[in-house]
């Protein structure tokens, strides 16, 4: 396809898939926080609150204006992980020696945001998870899709390429992120659901709101109130180099239809 980035990155050289977990009557699903603590605190307050007994993150936690902070945050909760791209580059940049970007200034500044600790937390984060929750039977979980972290799925995304990034795979449900919108839809044979981003939501809502998903015995796609101020407030105190980027896109986040048009045409972005 045009536009499509070849490389297909997915699990590991080595990785061994993870067996599945559960049945739990209700999971709570997050993804893309992107260093957005005020976000993230709303929504974990509401989670606790919902009865979840345990949280999936869909990658992504990283790679925003407090990834440490964000890490020890979820750290100790009842949660599971799904390595996302921006996870994979951190530690691509550590250990790999990946070179920065020259068009990209975070790909400087952020190893230096992450304790040898939070990188070989992102390591060991699995490319995929299934998770039983009732009702629902065995859920897929990953960041871009089950082929690659880097895959746009969205509203839009065909029958036939979703049968295609769904090859080899038997849950006919599976909720990914990576393009920050929420929605739940049928695609051919399976449910596509994406929970939103926690801290850079693609939406037409007000901005400072959050979306997160409620897994069994259905799906309850969930949005979240926070102190957009303060978020903008921490981001600026960082030093983080593209904190104007994250700030605009908070205050004045892109249409759903502008992603969708753009990721479409793109199919797999990094």
């Amino acid at each position: 396809m045009e536009g499509e980035l070849r490389i297909l990155h997915g699990p590991w050289p080595g990785e061994r898939p993870v067996p599945p977990l559960g049945p739990f009557r209700k999971v709570a699903v997050i993804s893309d926080v992107h260093g957005n603590i005020p976000a993230l605190e709303a929504v974990l307050a509401e989670i606790d609150a919902s009865g979840a007994e345990l949280i999936v993150h869909c990658g992504d936690l990283t790679w925003g204006p407090q990834p440490e902070r964000t890490i020890k945050l979820m750290h100790d909760l009842t949660a599971v992980f799904v390595r996302g791209n921006a996870d994979r580059m951190v530690v691509q940049l550590v250990r790999d020696g990946r070179p920065p970007e020259p068009n990209r200034p975070r790909d400087g500044w952020m190893p230096s945001q992450h304790s040898p600790e939070a990188v070989e937390f992102l390591a060991a984060m699995p490319f995929t998870l299934v998770v039983e929750v009732t009702g629902l039977g065995a859920v897929r979980f990953c960041h871009g899709s089950p082929r690659s972290d880097t895959e746009c799925v969205t509203p839009a995304t065909s029958a036939q390429r979703f049968a295609e990034l769904a090859e080899g795979i038997d849950e006919r449900v599976i909720v990914t992120g990576h393009t920050h919108l929420q929605f739940d839809r049928r695609v051919g044979d399976w449910r596509s659901v994406n929970p939103g981003s926690v801290g850079l939501a693609y939406h037409e809502s007000e901005p400072g709101t959050a979306f997160w998903a409620l897994l069994g015995p259905d799906v309850q796609l969930r949005q979240t109130r926070y102190d957009l101020a303060e978020a903008v407030a921490q981001a600026r105190q960082v030093g983080d180099p593209s904190v104007e980027v994250q700030v605009r896109l908070m205050t004045q986040p892109p249409t759903p239809a502008e992603i969708i048009a753009d990721a479409e045409a793109r199919v797999f972005s990094d």
